[in-house]
């Protein structure tokens, strides 16, 4: 068994006025040779984006990018022809860039501030014609019990979103006190664990909100919330 615990003040982080954003990885101007990737886990950023603020134009290659938005509507428009579409708390956005993709992320609120995970992914195959997806999934589905928010694209799991990796990534919400147990893949895999909010007990390793561990080289866990909770699993071939 391997595990590496990601203390949430440790995380890399950026002020740019409109943009407050906590890095899991290195990312942009912050580097850190100990924490680049985890498995084909490359980025984990945590943001916060000002009203009617956001991402211009700029280009992705050969990156599986999910998006997560936690508060707030984030709009999204790319070179694939998608205009400005919005994705709401609850639903989940895929994105493989492939062979190239431009687009564009902002906040759709005029007064609110959006907070959002964004996720890449290395992926399986490049140069893949480029795809964008998204879709809402029930809150009521995850209440003590992990939901498959996105999958292989090579799978015959049906309700996952898909992408080119042999990954998953779920949620769970846990009532205090309750506890699950989560089973990996195959040995060849490991698990990102973020805690959204609340306060579990992961492996004997206490975590906070916004704390995160690194689990590898284990068959299977158990998670037990000492108070209501959100987490995120994100499962992914530690070699690739």
């Amino acid at each position: 068994m391997k595990t590496i615990v990601h203390k949430s003040d440790t995380r890399g982080f950026s002020n740019h006025g409109w943009l407050q954003a906590n890095h899991s990885f290195s990312f942009a101007n912050w580097y850190n040779e100990d924490r680049v990737h985890f498995g084909a886990l490359r980025v984990l950023n945590d943001d916060v984006i000002a009203p009617k603020m956001g991402f211009g134009t700029h280009p992705h290659k050969n990156m599986e990018i999910i998006t997560i938005p936690l508060e707030g509507e984030l709009k999204h428009r790319d070179s694939m022809g998608n205009k400005w579409e919005s994705v709401l708390p609850g639903e989940v956005q895929i994105m493989s860039a492939g062979t190239g993709v431009e687009h564009s992320e902002i906040n759709g609120s005029t007064d609110s501030h959006l907070s959002l995970f964004q996720i890449w992914v290395i992926p399986n195959k490049e140069n893949v014609d480029p795809r964008y997806d998204q879709k809402a999934f029930e809150a009521s589905e995850r209440r003590n019990s992990l939901q498959v928010l996105v999958s292989s694209i090579g799978d015959d799991l049906e309700g996952p979103l898909k992408i080119y990796q042999d990954a998953l990534i779920s949620r769970v919400d846990l009532d205090e006190n309750h506890e699950i147990t989560y089973q990996l893949k195959s040995n060849n895999h490991g698990v990102y664990v973020m805690l959204i909010n609340g306060r579990v007990n992961v492996l004997d390793t206490e975590l906070n909100t916004r704390d995160a561990i690194g689990i590898s080289e284990l068959t299977e866990f158990k998670v037990n919330a000492e108070e209501t909770s959100s987490l995120l699993f994100i499962e992914i071939p530690m070699q690739f």
